[in-house]
This record gives structure tokens, C-alpha cells and sequence, in this order.
């Protein structure tokens, strides 16, 4: 196309009496073709060229110009303009603007025709034009579903619309008979629960049914690394209003005596958060059972002790008769009891996950009942209660993770009025100056009131300003902001305000005919005095693998920890947070985006990682459902085959034969749900024999289990003395003569990272499996050769030939719980539940041979290779 282009300008200045044009059409290609019209292809052509032409004023006749019959549009070719190098040389002295615009009236005219033609001419759809985030399935067929600037253009085209004739034959249903919006909405809540942010979540996401609510599961948009990459460097929030929250009320004493028959006693937090400045996370067990009876994670809130509270006041009861959903209130009284006269009567908030709900429920029932027992036995002259509320569905919560949540916080929200606590004060203007939220201290509460959102909407984020680093390190204490009671006070707790907002005053109709009347369009709205103020309760959440302060810190995982905030507030307000907080370019994350956030910090998610709890046993089950129907339905050639693979437990972790507890079956009969017609001698079991326990496998948690196990030489019986001075330490009777030191030995796990030293991911259910001394030393040898001697991604015979090697079922000492590849390490990583046992005979091994680490085996359960990797402790 160039040589035929450089042809027709050469050929143009040719004087020839033969049209150029004609020596370069092209002969047709078809017979008939020289007549025909044009088709689509070149009428586009056609048109997309002549909107993209801006038109030039035709040159009047005794113009200077020259030939006034010359073409409307400029030719092209060389300009023949003198060019003076002097600029200011003839220039005007004065400049008549409306006579100059006058003037060039026309090419302004056509340059904005021309702009306006070809952007019509656009090869894309109005809908196309959009950002992917904002397109709708429907808008090529609704203009509503395309934002206002772009209608007119859908609107042109989209095809007219074909109206279907109705036809009488069926009659309406009369009005009696008809069903509101509402009720047709409750009627789909019969079998599970929705959140008031359901409909807006089951747009933009996929929807499934857990623990009795219907719940997000993860974005329909791809969202998998940019959701991670927002809660690392943006901002990520979730709706955790599905979590259950449990209200306590009576005397400190006895909440705390509860607490602590029920809790871990491993660390110090329950006594720490008595006055309501921090949080305090840990474990739930059934009364009495610690370490054993693991139900799951909580978080317990005490409120803060107002500063004119008096004996009195401490003392009055609380009140009777309010309606609650669900549970209700119960009332463990204890009529012979007395309060102790420094006691005060207390509030305290125990949340904890819905899958264990029932669990946490009775266990705070049964020890609140021995403490009042207990209480009446000492104290005998005042009677004294606690009392207990359900409050689902009365305080709902937004979890906000990332570096920038307390920008997106502190632009979403407006205080209510002119607080007059300093150290809020304080704490508010230095919130959009936050790096992270993990610069302040752990676990601190903040609580405050806030207007209505929708009265700021849309908003807009705070820039951070961060002054330099001469003037803040001058003077670094001025910049932080300690957790007090007084920071703390909210008015969420009191219950006859949430009951007062559990509905917004004015619909969001109301409060865009108010905006409709500003005088100045897009102006915010003034909160007025009959506007809602919301109490909201601010805490700092950090999913870290260990504390900067632990002196265990760990030697193998560096990954960052992820930070940001809780926001509670009351029922009824989430669509209007949630609008606000959306609209900061703050994005979504279902249950997947969650369980990734801990899975990156290194932590144990509930109920996947808590192996041998109940919420995990039911988990688990319903997942080897799942995958073995999938697995029946695949057809035999395309799908695995255990048997050959020696896979021995491919759908779910058995933990009992982990543990000696049952014993080994073949990968076939256990893939297979088959049971050997032959009974098995005992004694011919490769020397494997199952342990005769009325135990079951239990996990052992806390911030205790690194200390505990530090001793390489542990017996079980100084295990067993460990555990009951922690026991007597918070006042727990030693475990009973029925609990043998052996069988609680052999009967633990212990939580683990998983590190690969090579190549490798593992996956969940990944077996993991132990090595003795000249397996561990070969495989350590290859690994330092193909360190040093690789220069590409290539395996070196030595470790392809170890990794070929398939081990012994009796050798798998634990599982995977969940493995994939990291994207915040940039390789394999997994967490994993190990025999405690196990743990400590892998440990002298690993001092033998010299490693940092518990030197291991990880096979995948689909996979024929094994890979080697660390092992470390999860609660270092």
C-alpha cells in the first residue's frame, strides 16, 4: 500500500489525459460485479471515514487564495506557507477577540461537528464504553442500566421494542390473594437467613447456603489476585453480620469466674480487657474440659465503666420483659447469692462464629450456673443473676482490611457532633494520617456516633499527609493514642437505642428530594436535628502469624501481617454503610476473599483449619460429600485411582489412624467406603497396632504450646503436670484419674506451617510424612546440589528419584489442612495439623542433622511425587 500510494502522488503531477484514479482500480472479482452496490463492509468503511473528515470553508471567487472553483476540503501535499522566523514580526498590536471568533466562526463550528461525528461513529456500543466493574448484563436491552450521560446514545441503539400481546385466558389473582414484595422476600427465608445486604450481594456475587444463612461466596467479576492485592495495599471489606453475639449481664466477679471456666487460660487477655480499652481473642471450650472439649474462636468485649457510675447503680437488676429473636434472654439466678461489695454489675459481649453458636451458647450457660454456684457458697446475704440475651440480628458488622481502611473510615463517616474526649479527639484527626491500622495498638475499641452516611454520599477519601521524618521522630509519643475506657464509651450497648434505629427514620427517596431542593446541585446535605445519629463501635483487627512483642517470633514464615478494622453498629444501617463504603473504591470479599486473608497471614481459619472440632468434623463431611459424588460421576479413565496412587484417606483427613487410635487400611478399601471381609491379625500389622483410649484426638491450642513444647525431653507425664498448672492457675481442678498421660499424649495435635525447601505446592488433605535419618540426609544433599548446580527450573536426578520413592502408609504423621501457592510468598505454603508426639521425635532429628526446622515428606493426594518441606510450630 505504500509503493501504490508513493505511485499515485508521483503520477498525479503527470500531465496525461488518462484519469489517474482508472489506472489503479482493481478488476472485479466476481462476473456482474462492476454495477453492483456496496456492501456493508465499505458503507461502514465510508462512513467512519467521512465522520472522521472535518470540513474546510470553500474559497470564495476573487479570493487571493487562487481559483475559487477548487474543492471545499484542503488538498494534500507540501504547505506553501512562508514560514518567518521572526515571531513577533507583524504581529497585531491588539487582539479584537469577539472579531477574531466571528471570524473563525466556521472551523470552530466544524471542529466540534467533527468531534461529535466521530465519536457517534464510534465502533463501540454505548454500553462497551464503560469500565467492566459498571457493565450490566440487561444494558443492552435497559437504558437504566446505563448511567445518564450515555442513555440518549443506548438509547438510539437498541432495537424498538416488540410488545407481546397479552392474552385473557388466565385471570390475575385477585388483591386479597396476592403476595406483597415483602412477604414473597420472608417466604424464600424459610431454611436459611438473610443478611440485609443479601440482594445487593447476590448481584455482583455467587450465593451459597452455610451455618443457617445464605452467604457470599466469592465475586462473579475475577477477583482473586485483586482482592488480595487490596487487602495488601488498598482496602477489602466483608460483611460479617452473620456472626452470632452473645450478651452477658451480672456481677464482674461472675462474668469473670464464668469466663474463665470456659476459656483458655494459656494467656492474659480475659483480665487485660476487664475495662473495655481493647478486645480479647481466644479459644472456647466445653465447662471444665480445657485443653480438651475445642469448640472455636471468640472474641469477648466487657463495656467500659462509665466514670459516674455508682455502688448503687452497679447493683440494680437488670431489665426484664424485652423481646429478643431466636434464643431470647435467659437468666441463671441465684437467689441466696450475694454480691460482693467491690463488684459492679457488668456487660459483656462474647462473638463468636455461627457454626459454633449453639456450642458457645451452652458452655457459657453450664459455667455461669457453677459460678453463681459457687458465688452462693461463699456469699449468702444478697441474691444475684446473670443474664443472658441473644443478639443476632440486633448488631451487625463490617470487617475492613488493608492499609487504606482508616482513610475509606474516616471518609465515609462524619461525627455526630463535637466530641469532647481529647484522646478521640486526637485518635480522629490522626486517623487519615494511619500508614496502616497496624500501627496502632492491638485490639483497641473506639466507640463514637456518626450521622446518617447518606447525608455525605457520595464521599470522598482523605489524602494522608505524613510529615517528615526529622518532626515525627522528634517527638514520637505525641503521635500515638493509647486504648482507655474513655475512648471506649458507645452508645451501641444501650439497648433501648439500637431498638430505636433497628429502622433509618427517612428511605433514601426522602433523602434525594431533599438534595433535589439545594440550591447549588451537588452539595452535601446538613445533618438536621431530627436525623438519625448511629452509635458505632470501632475495633482494630489484625490477622498476624505472631505479635512484633512475642519472644517466639518465627524463623521460617515472613510473610506481613494483614490489618484493618471491625466496624459494629446497629441493625438496620448496613445497605446505608455499606453504599458509602462501596463507593470509595473499596471492594468486596465473600467467604473465599476471607478465608485467603488468614491463609496469607499464616494464621488457622475456623472451621477449616481446627481439626477434630465439631464445626470442622461437619465441614469436612460435607466436603467429602461433595468431591466423592463428583468423583463418581467422572468417568473411570479420567479420574484418580487411589488404589494405585496409595492414597489411603483421599476425601478426608483420618485422624484416628494418625494417631494409632484405629488401625491402617489399604488406599482401596478406604477410597472405596469398603470394609475387608476378612478380620486382620493384630499382630500382623507391619507392628502398627491401635491404642485402646476412651480419648479422642484433640488439638492443642494457645499462646502456651511453644513454651510447652520446648522441651526436647518431654514425658507424657511432665505434659500432664503442665497442663494442670494452667489449670490451677485460673482456679480448674487438675484433670481427673480417668485421663492417662499416655493416652492424652498420643491423642494431641498440634497446628504446623508447612514451608516447601524446593519445588512443590502442597494442597488441602496433602499428606504429610516422616523420614528417618538417611532418607532426611539424601534428600538434604539434593537439595544443596540443585541449589547450587541449577541454572533453570529442572529437577536433578537425585531428587527426582527420592521424590519417586513412594512412602509408607505408616509414615504419614499428619494432613494439610489448607495448602496452595502463596501470593504474598511467591511459592508453596500450607498450614497442617501434626502428631504432637511426632512433632517432638522430628524435632531430635532435625538437631541431629542440624536444620532449623522439622524436616518432612508432602505428598498431594493426586499427585505420584513427594516433596520435602519445614515443619514449625503455628502458635510460635
Amino acid at each position: 500500500m505504500r509503493v501504490a500510494n508513493f505511485k499515485l502522488r508521483r503520477m498525479s503531477h503527470c500531465k496525461s489525459s488518462v484519469p489517474v484514479k482508472s489506472r489503479y482500480i482493481m478488476p472485479p472479482k466476481r462476473k456482474g460485479d462492476e454495477c453492483s452496490e456496496l456492501n456493508a463492509r465499505e458503507r461502514k468503511k465510508l462512513k467512519v471515514a467521512d465522520a472522521r473528515t472535518i470540513a474546510v470553508q470553500s474559497v470564495t471567487l476573487g479570493s487571493s487564495s487562487g481559483n475559487g472553483n477548487q474543492a471545499a476540503n484542503a488538498t494534500p501535499g507540501p504547505s506553501r506557507t512562508a514560514i518567518n522566523f521572526d515571531s513577533m514580526k507583524g504581529l497585531p498590536a491588539t487582539l479584537d477577540v469577539e472579531r477574531f471568533t466571528e471570524a473563525r466562526a466556521y472551523e470552530i463550528n466544524a471542529m466540534e461537528n467533527a468531534i461529535k461525528s466521530a465519536k457517534d461513529s464510534s465502533t463501540h456500543r454505548a454500553w462497551q464504553t464503560l469500565p467492566r466493574h459498571l457493565r450490566r448484563r440487561a444494558a443492552s436491552h435497559n437504558v437504566r442500566r446505563v448511567p445518564l450521560r450515555l442513555r440518549e446514545k443506548a438509547r438510539a441503539e437498541m432495537d424498538p421494542v416488540k410488545r407481546k400481546a397479552h392474552s385473557g385466558a388466565r385471570p390475575k389473582r385477585g388483591k386479597a390473594k396476592q403476595m406483597t414484595r415483602t412477604e414473597s422476600l420472608l417466604k424464600r427465608q424459610r431454611d436459611k437467613t438473610w443478611l440485609e445486604t443479601h440482594i445487593w450481594h447476590a448481584k455482583r456475587t455467587k450465593m451459597e447456603n452455610m451455618w443457617g444463612y445464605r452467604l457470599s461466596v466469592t465475586p462473579t467479576e475475577k477477583a482473586f489476585r485483586p482482592s488480595h492485592r487490596a487487602s495488601v495495599h488498598g482496602s477489602i471489606l466483608h460483611d460479617a453480620s452473620y456472626y452470632a453475639t452473645i450478651e452477658l449481664k451480672g456481677p464482674q466477679s461472675v462474668l469473670l469466674a464464668t469466663l474463665e471456666t470456659c476459656c483458655d487460660p494459656q494467656g492474659s487477655g480475659l483480665k487485660q480487657c476487664i475495662s473495655g480499652s481493647r478486645t480479647c481473642d481466644t479459644h472456647m471450650y466445653e465447662h471444665d474440659r480445657w485443653p480438651l472439649g475445642l469448640i472455636g474462636p471468640v472474641t469477648i468485649i466487657w463495656q467500659p465503666l462509665a466514670l459516674d457510675s455508682t455502688a448503687s447503680e452497679a447493683q440494680t437488676e437488670p431489665k426484664r420483659g424485652s423481646k429478643r429473636k431466636g434464643k431470647g434472654r435467659m437468666t441463671v439466678t441465684s437467689d441466696d447469692a450475694a454480691l460482693d461489695p467491690s463488684s459492679q454489675a457488668r456487660v459483656v459481649w462474647v462473638r463468636a462464629h455461627p457454626a459454633v453458636f449453639e456450642d458457645v451458647f451452652e458452655a457459657l450457660k453450664t459455667s455461669a450456673s457453677h459460678a453463681l454456684h459457687a458465688h452462693k457458697s461463699n456469699n449468702q446475704t444478697v441474691p444475684c443473676q446473670v443474664e443472658m440475651n441473644d443478639l443476632r440480628g440486633s448488631v451487625n458488622a463490617f470487617e475492613i482490611m488493608g492499609p487504606k481502611s482508616s482513610q475509606v473510615i474516616k471518609g465515609t463517616l462524619s461525627l455526630a457532633a463535637d466530641d469532647e474526649r481529647e484522646d478521640f479527639k486526637k485518635f480522629w484527626k490522626l486517623l487519615s494520617d494511619l500508614q496502616t491500622p497496624g500501627n496502632v495498638p492491638r485490639r483497641m475499641v473506639i466507640g463514637f456516633k456518626v450521622v446518617d452516611p447518606r447525608l455525605k454520599f457520595p464521599p470522598k477519601n482523605p489524602k494522608p499527609s505524613y510529615p517528615d521524618m526529622p518532626t515525627s521522630s522528634a517527638s514520637p509519643a505525641n503521635n500515638l493514642v493509647f486504648p482507655t475506657s474513655l475512648t471506649a464509651q458507645s452508645d451501641i450497648w444501650d439497648e433501648d437505642q439500637r431498638d430505636r434505629l433497628k429502622k433509618p427514620k427517612y428511605k433514601k427517596k426522602d433523602l434525594d428530594e431533599r438534595r433535589s431542593k439545594l440550591v447549588i446541585p451537588g452539595t452535601k446535605l446538613r445533618a438536621l436535628r431530627q436525623d438519625d445519629r448511629i452509635p458505632v463501635m470501632l475495633v482494630q483487627r489484625s490477622l498476624e502469624a505472631c505479635p512484633p512483642s512475642s519472644p517466639s517470633s518465627s524463623t521460617l514464615d515472613k510473610a506481613q501481617g494483614i490489618h484493618g478494622w471491625t466496624l459494629l453498629f446497629p441493625a438496620g444501617w448496613s445497605m446505608a454503610f455499606l453504599s458509602s463504603l462501596v463507593y470509595t473504591g473499596t471492594r468486596v470479599a465473600g467467604q473465599r476473599e476471607r478465608m485467603k486473608q488468614y491463609y496469607e497471614a499464616g494464621i488457622a481459619a475456623f472451621p477449616v483449619d481446627y481439626p477434630t472440632s465439631r464445626a470442622c468434623e461437619v465441614a469436612s463431611e460435607e466436603r467429602a460429600a461433595m468431591e466423592r459424588e463428583k468423583w463418581e460421576r467422572t468417568p473411570p479413565a479420567k479420574r484418580a485411582n487411589w488404589e494405585k496412587l496409595g492414597t489411603r484417606s483421599p476425601w478426608r483427613a483420618d485422624w484416628d489412624v494418625v494417631l494409632g487410635l484405629e488401625p491402617v487400611l489399604s488406599g482401596a478399601d478406604t477410597a472405596e467406603g469398603l470394609v475387608p471381609s476378612q478380620r486382620e491379625d493384630p499382630a500382623a500389622t507391619d507392628g502398627v497396632q491401635a491404642v485402646k483410649t476412651s480419648l479422642r484426638p484433640w488439638l492443642l491450642r494457645g499462646s502456651k504450646v511453644f513454651s510447652t513444647l520446648s522441651n526436647l525431653s518431654l514425658t507424657p507425664q511432665e505434659f500432664l503436670n503442665q497442663i494442670n498448672k494452667l489449670r490451677e492457675r485460673h482456679r480448674l481442678m487438675p484433670l481427673g484419674r480417668d485421663v492417662d498421660a499416655v493416652q492424652l499424649w498420643r491423642t494431641a495435635l498440634a497446628m504446623v506451617r508447612v514451608k516447601m525447601v524446593g519445588r512443590g505446592v502442597p494442597n488441602d488433605l496433602a499428606s504429610i510424612y516422616k523420614m528417618n535419618d538417611i532418607e532426611a540426609r539424601k534428600w538434604l544433599a539434593a537439595m544443596r546440589q540443585s541449589a547450587s548446580a541449577r541454572t533453570k527450573d529442572d529437577e536433578t536426578p537425585d531428587e527426582r528419584e527420592l521424590g519417586d520413592i513412594q512412602p509408607a502408609q505408616e509414615d504419614i504423621i499428619g494432613y494439610v489442612t489448607t495448602g496452595d501457592t502463596s501470593l504474598s510468598r511467591g511459592e508453596g505454603f500450607g498450614l497442617g495439623a501434626i502428631s504432637v508426639d511426632q512433632y517432638l521425635t522430628l524435632r531430635r532429628q532435625a538437631q541431629r542433622l542440624s536444620q532449623p526446622a522439622v524436616v518432612v515428606k508432602v505428598r498431594n493426594r493426586d499427585a505420584t511425587v513427594s516433596r520435602v518441606a519445614y515443619v514449625e510450630l503455628l502458635d510460635a
